[in-house]
Protein backbone atom coordinates (compact mmCIF):
# COMPACT_ATOMS: atom_id res chain seq x y z
CA UNK A 1 0.00 0.00 0.00
CA UNK A 2 1.31 3.49 -0.82
CA UNK A 3 0.53 6.91 0.51
CA UNK A 4 1.43 10.45 -0.47
CA UNK A 5 3.75 12.45 1.74
CA UNK A 6 2.94 16.20 1.52
CA UNK A 7 5.63 18.70 0.66
CA UNK A 8 7.70 19.76 3.63
CA UNK A 9 6.66 23.09 5.07
CA UNK A 10 10.31 23.79 5.84
CA UNK A 11 12.06 22.61 2.62
CA UNK A 12 9.34 22.80 0.00
CA UNK A 13 10.39 19.39 -1.32
CA UNK A 14 7.91 17.98 -3.87
CA UNK A 15 5.36 15.38 -2.88
CA UNK A 16 6.63 11.84 -3.29
CA UNK A 17 5.16 8.38 -2.96
CA UNK A 18 6.51 6.12 -0.24
CA UNK A 19 5.81 2.61 0.89
CA UNK A 20 3.80 2.52 4.13
CA UNK A 21 4.85 -0.12 6.58
CA UNK A 22 2.22 -2.17 8.37
CA UNK A 23 3.06 -0.31 11.59
CA UNK A 24 2.15 3.00 9.96
CA UNK A 25 -1.22 2.06 8.52
CA UNK A 26 -4.27 1.97 10.78
CA UNK A 27 -7.14 -0.43 10.37
CA UNK A 28 -9.74 0.68 7.85
CA UNK A 29 -12.52 2.69 9.45
CA UNK A 30 -16.00 3.29 8.10
CA UNK A 31 -15.77 7.00 8.88
CA UNK A 32 -12.25 8.07 7.97
CA UNK A 33 -9.00 6.12 7.72
CA UNK A 34 -5.59 7.72 8.17
CA UNK A 35 -2.97 6.13 5.90
CA UNK A 36 0.26 7.20 7.60
CA UNK A 37 1.83 8.83 10.63
CA UNK A 38 1.25 12.56 11.14
CA UNK A 39 3.60 14.83 13.01
CA UNK A 40 4.56 18.48 13.37
CA UNK A 41 5.09 19.85 9.86
CA UNK A 42 2.43 17.66 8.22
CA UNK A 43 -0.35 19.41 6.32
CA UNK A 44 -3.55 18.57 4.50
CA UNK A 45 -6.97 17.04 5.00
CA UNK A 46 -5.65 14.17 7.12
CA UNK A 47 -4.38 16.74 9.61
CA UNK A 48 -7.68 18.62 9.59
CA UNK A 49 -9.58 15.41 10.28
CA UNK A 50 -7.26 14.73 13.21
CA UNK A 51 -7.75 18.27 14.51
CA UNK A 52 -11.51 17.74 14.60
CA UNK A 53 -11.05 14.69 16.84
CA UNK A 54 -8.65 16.43 19.24
CA UNK A 55 -10.48 19.78 19.23
CA UNK A 56 -11.43 19.15 22.85
CA UNK A 57 -7.79 19.13 23.97
CA UNK A 58 -6.50 22.64 23.16
CA UNK A 59 -5.47 23.53 26.71
CA UNK A 60 -7.13 25.84 29.23
CA UNK A 61 -8.89 28.77 27.57
CA UNK A 62 -7.63 27.90 24.10
CA UNK A 63 -9.28 26.91 20.83
CA UNK A 64 -7.60 24.66 18.27
CA UNK A 65 -7.62 25.93 14.68
CA UNK A 66 -8.92 23.39 12.17
CA UNK A 67 -6.56 24.58 9.46
CA UNK A 68 -4.92 21.37 8.31
CA UNK A 69 -1.52 22.48 9.61
CA UNK A 70 0.20 20.30 12.20
CA UNK A 71 1.83 23.05 14.21
CA UNK A 72 2.80 23.31 17.89
CA UNK A 73 -0.82 23.76 19.03
CA UNK A 74 -1.94 20.60 17.23
CA UNK A 75 1.04 18.67 18.60
CA UNK A 76 0.14 19.80 22.13
CA UNK A 77 -3.52 18.83 21.61
CA UNK A 78 -2.48 15.38 20.40
CA UNK A 79 -0.24 15.01 23.45
CA UNK A 80 -3.15 15.85 25.77
CA UNK A 81 -5.39 13.38 23.94
CA UNK A 82 -2.73 10.69 24.19
CA UNK A 83 -2.16 11.36 27.88
CA UNK A 84 -5.91 11.29 28.57
CA UNK A 85 -6.11 7.76 27.17
CA UNK A 86 -2.89 6.37 28.57
CA UNK A 87 -0.92 6.45 25.33
CA UNK A 88 2.66 7.57 24.88
CA UNK A 89 2.30 11.35 24.76
CA UNK A 90 4.85 12.15 22.08
CA UNK A 91 2.55 14.39 20.01
CA UNK A 92 2.96 12.15 16.97
CA UNK A 93 -0.24 10.69 15.56
CA UNK A 94 0.49 7.11 14.63
CA UNK A 95 -1.24 3.71 14.78
CA UNK A 96 -2.00 3.75 18.51
CA UNK A 97 -3.47 7.24 18.42
CA UNK A 98 -5.60 6.46 15.38
CA UNK A 99 -6.71 3.16 16.87
CA UNK A 100 -8.04 5.01 19.90
CA UNK A 101 -9.87 7.50 17.68
CA UNK A 102 -11.39 4.65 15.66
CA UNK A 103 -12.59 3.07 18.89
CA UNK A 104 -14.16 6.34 19.98
CA UNK A 105 -16.10 7.16 16.83
CA UNK A 106 -19.14 5.80 15.06
CA UNK A 107 -19.48 5.20 11.33
CA UNK A 108 -20.94 8.69 10.78
CA UNK A 109 -17.84 10.26 12.36
CA UNK A 110 -19.63 11.32 15.53
CA UNK A 111 -17.98 10.40 18.83
CA UNK A 112 -19.40 7.32 20.48
CA UNK A 113 -21.36 9.12 23.18
CA UNK A 114 -23.05 11.87 21.14
CA UNK A 115 -25.29 11.94 18.08
CA UNK A 116 -26.40 14.39 15.43
CA UNK A 117 -30.00 13.95 16.59
CA UNK A 118 -29.34 15.27 20.09
CA UNK A 119 -27.46 18.24 18.64
CA UNK A 120 -30.45 19.25 16.53
CA UNK A 121 -33.95 19.49 17.96
CA UNK A 122 -34.96 22.01 15.30
CA UNK A 123 -35.27 20.18 11.98
CA UNK A 124 -33.93 17.13 10.18
CA UNK A 125 -31.84 18.77 7.48
CA UNK A 126 -29.84 21.44 9.38
CA UNK A 127 -31.21 24.19 7.15
CA UNK A 128 -32.30 27.74 7.90
CA UNK A 129 -29.43 28.84 10.12
CA UNK A 130 -26.87 31.57 9.62
CA UNK A 131 -24.66 29.20 7.60
CA UNK A 132 -25.29 26.44 5.09
CA UNK A 133 -26.76 23.19 6.34
CA UNK A 134 -23.48 21.39 5.61
CA UNK A 135 -21.48 23.94 7.60
CA UNK A 136 -23.89 23.86 10.54
CA UNK A 137 -23.67 20.07 10.67
CA UNK A 138 -19.87 20.17 10.40
CA UNK A 139 -19.69 22.68 13.24
CA UNK A 140 -21.92 20.45 15.36
CA UNK A 141 -19.53 17.56 14.77
CA UNK A 142 -16.68 19.61 16.24
CA UNK A 143 -18.90 20.52 19.20
CA UNK A 144 -19.55 16.82 19.82
CA UNK A 145 -15.86 15.96 19.84
CA UNK A 146 -15.26 18.73 22.36
CA UNK A 147 -18.04 17.32 24.50
CA UNK A 148 -16.54 13.85 24.19
CA UNK A 149 -13.23 15.15 25.57
CA UNK A 150 -15.04 16.92 28.38
CA UNK A 151 -17.06 13.80 29.19
CA UNK A 152 -13.91 11.71 29.46
CA UNK A 153 -12.19 14.30 31.66
CA UNK A 154 -15.20 14.25 34.00
CA UNK A 155 -15.05 10.51 34.59
CA UNK A 156 -16.95 9.29 31.52
CA UNK A 157 -20.31 10.08 33.09
CA UNK A 158 -23.06 10.84 30.56
CA UNK A 159 -23.48 14.48 29.59
CA UNK A 160 -27.08 15.49 28.95
CA UNK A 161 -27.53 17.55 25.78
CA UNK A 162 -30.85 19.38 25.63
CA UNK A 163 -30.31 21.05 22.30
CA UNK A 164 -27.84 22.40 19.77
CA UNK A 165 -28.40 23.75 16.27
CA UNK A 166 -31.30 26.12 15.67
CA UNK A 167 -32.56 27.65 12.46
CA UNK A 168 -33.28 31.37 12.59
CA UNK A 169 -36.96 30.61 13.11
CA UNK A 170 -36.31 28.00 15.83
CA UNK A 171 -34.02 30.45 17.58
CA UNK A 172 -36.65 33.16 17.44
CA UNK A 173 -39.34 30.82 18.76
CA UNK A 174 -37.32 30.05 21.92
CA UNK A 175 -36.28 33.67 22.44
CA UNK A 176 -32.65 33.10 21.57
CA UNK A 177 -30.17 35.94 21.15
CA UNK A 178 -30.06 37.52 17.71
CA UNK A 179 -26.43 36.46 17.29
CA UNK A 180 -26.80 33.06 18.99
CA UNK A 181 -24.12 30.55 18.08
CA UNK A 182 -26.84 27.92 18.04
CA UNK A 183 -27.68 29.18 14.53
CA UNK A 184 -24.17 28.23 13.38
CA UNK A 185 -24.11 24.76 14.89
CA UNK A 186 -21.41 25.77 17.36
CA UNK A 187 -23.47 25.57 20.55
CA UNK A 188 -25.01 23.04 22.90
CA UNK A 189 -27.19 23.47 25.98
CA UNK A 190 -26.41 20.98 28.72
CA UNK A 191 -28.63 19.57 31.43
CA UNK A 192 -27.36 19.17 34.97
CA UNK A 193 -26.95 15.41 34.74
CA UNK A 194 -24.97 13.88 37.58
CA UNK A 195 -22.27 16.55 37.35
CA UNK A 196 -24.32 19.70 38.00
CA UNK A 197 -24.41 22.90 35.99
CA UNK A 198 -21.42 24.52 37.68
CA UNK A 199 -19.11 21.54 37.26
CA UNK A 200 -19.99 21.44 33.57
CA UNK A 201 -19.38 25.16 33.13
CA UNK A 202 -16.03 25.04 34.88
CA UNK A 203 -14.85 21.95 33.01
CA UNK A 204 -15.79 23.45 29.63
CA UNK A 205 -13.00 26.02 30.01
CA UNK A 206 -10.46 23.29 29.24
CA UNK A 207 -12.11 21.85 26.16
CA UNK A 208 -12.21 24.51 23.46
CA UNK A 209 -15.42 26.32 24.35
CA UNK A 210 -15.00 30.06 23.97
CA UNK A 211 -18.54 30.82 25.11
CA UNK A 212 -19.71 29.37 28.42
CA UNK A 213 -22.85 30.63 30.14
CA UNK A 214 -24.27 29.11 33.29
CA UNK A 215 -26.04 29.73 36.60
CA UNK A 216 -26.15 33.37 37.56
CA UNK A 217 -26.05 34.59 33.95
CA UNK A 218 -29.51 35.84 32.85
CA UNK A 219 -31.64 33.01 31.49
CA UNK A 220 -29.12 30.27 32.29
CA UNK A 221 -30.00 29.05 35.76
CA UNK A 222 -31.56 25.90 34.29
CA UNK A 223 -28.79 24.88 31.89
CA UNK A 224 -25.15 25.37 30.95
CA UNK A 225 -24.54 26.76 27.49
CA UNK A 226 -21.25 25.97 25.70
CA UNK A 227 -20.17 27.10 22.27
CA UNK A 228 -17.16 27.40 20.01
CA UNK A 229 -16.75 29.57 16.97
CA UNK A 230 -14.25 32.15 18.15
CA UNK A 231 -13.90 34.75 20.87
CA UNK A 232 -14.19 34.20 24.58
CA UNK A 233 -17.00 35.06 26.94
CA UNK A 234 -17.50 33.06 30.10
CA UNK A 235 -20.10 33.95 32.69
CA UNK A 236 -21.57 31.77 35.40
CA UNK A 237 -21.49 34.01 38.49
CA UNK A 238 -23.11 31.43 40.77
CA UNK A 239 -20.19 29.14 39.93
CA UNK A 240 -17.57 31.77 40.57
CA UNK A 241 -16.88 32.28 36.87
Amino acid sequence: MTFAIPASAATGEPTRTAQASSSEVGAADACYTWSGTLREGSTGEAVRQLQIRVAGYPGAGADLALDGVYGPATKAAVQRFQSAYGLESDGIAGPNTFAKIYALQDDDCTPANFTYDELNNCNSDWSGGKVSAATAKANALVTMWKLQAMRHAMGDKPIVVNGGFRSVSCNSNVGGAANSRHMYGHAADLGAGSQGFCALALAARNHGFGEILGPGYPGHDDHTHVAGGGGQFWSAPTCGM
